[in-house]
């Protein structure tokens, strides 16, 4: 089965959050997907948690590290359908080509972001609960 997952989803794994097992034993033996912009959220996450002194470089290098050994098949964003559910839903791009991909390739959402949920919830996109 296909999964779309989240920058919320894929930092808690990274940087050893609670969720992590659960999220982990839920993922297990699908498909990990999403849009291409994971790679640069995940960064842009990290220098936020530089600013709240809860990484260090190294921790992030190491955090890097573990995010490329996560196996994720990147999709492209249909970006007239992301900046339509950004338009209705009042919510960034980036977190709108999450909903698209959940909604074109008909697959469950595994977010952490309780908005984002609320979100993909109004626009019936099933959400993998962790």
């Amino acid at each position: 089965m296909d999964i779309v997952i989240d920058t919320s989803a894929l930092i808690s794994v990274i940087v050893g959050e609670p969720e992590r097992k659960r999220i982990i034993r839920v993922t297990r033996g699908n498909t990990l997907i999403g849009p291409g912009s994971i790679p640069w959220e995940i960064c842009n996450a990290f220098s936020a948690m530089f600013k709240q002194n809860r990484l260090t470089l190294e921790e992030a290098k190491k955090g890097l590290s573990i995010f490329q050994n996560i196996p994720i098949r990147y999709l492209e964003s249909d970006f007239i359908s992301a900046i339509k559910i950004s338009n209705q839903c009042n919510l960034y791009a980036y977190d709108a080509y999450f909903l698209d991909c959940a909604i074109r390739y008909k697959a469950p959402l595994l977010t952490l972001d309780k908005r984002l949920k609320g979100y993909a919830q109004d626009l019936n996109i099933e959400i993998m609960e962790v």
